[in-house]
C-alpha cells in the first residue's frame, strides 16, 4: 500500500528538478562554472578561439553554405559553438553559441534575434548585442569568411 504525497515529499522533488535543471549552467561575469561540463565547455570555447582551432574546428571545410543562412535569420552550429545570421541580403555575420548570461547554448534564431533555451536571453542578429536580458552583455563576435557561395570560420 503506498503513502500518499506529503507536501514535504512534493516540494523535495520540486527542488531536486530544479538542481537538475540547472547542471551545465555557469556562473555570470566569468566566475566558475558549476558544473563540470560547464568549465569543459569554456575550455573547448576558449581554445576554438584561435584561428588554428577554428579551422581545425571545421576540419577545414566549408562551415555552411550561403543558402543555408535565410535572409533576417541565421543557423546555430552547435558543435562549432558558432551562429551565423544574415540580417540583410549578402551580409553575413557570426557570434559565439555561447550565451553571455551563464554559458548555455543558443539554440534559435527567430524573428530578428538569436534564442537562449535556459533563461530567456535574446541577442540582435546584426550585432550580438542584448535584445532581451537577463544577459546583460552581448555575444563575442566570430570571424568568418565569405568565398563564392561558402562561408568559413576564420
Amino acid at each position: 500500500m503506498t503513502q500518499p504525497a506529503t507536501r514535504r515529499t512534493v516540494l523535495a522533488t520540486g527542488a531536486g528538478a530544479i538542481a537538475l535543471g540547472c547542471v551545465g549552467c555557469g556562473a555570470e561575469n566569468g566566475g566558475e562554472a558549476t558544473s563540470a561540463s560547464s568549465a569543459s565547455s569554456a575550455s573547448s570555447a576558449s581554445s576554438a578561439s584561435s584561428p588554428a582551432a577554428q579551422e581545425a574546428a571545421t576540419d577545414g571545410k566549408t562551415l555552411a553554405k550561403t543558402s543555408d543562412i535565410p535572409e533576417g535569420g541565421g543557423k546555430v552550429f552547435k558543435k562549432e559553438k558558432v551562429v551565423v545570421t544574415q540580417p540583410k541580403k549578402g551580409d553575413f555575420k557570426a557570434f559565439s553559441a555561447i550565451c553571455t548570461h551563464q554559458g548555455c547554448t543558443v539554440n534559435a534564431v527567430a524573428e530578428g534575434t538569436i534564442d537562449c533555451p535556459c533563461h530567456g536571453s535574446r541577442f540582435r542578429i546584426d550585432d550580438g548585442s542584448v535584445a532581451h536580458g537577463p544577459a546583460t552583455k552581448p555575444l563575442p563576435k566570430r570571424s568568418i569568411k565569405v568565398d563564392g557561395k561558402s562561408i568559413h570560420l576564420t
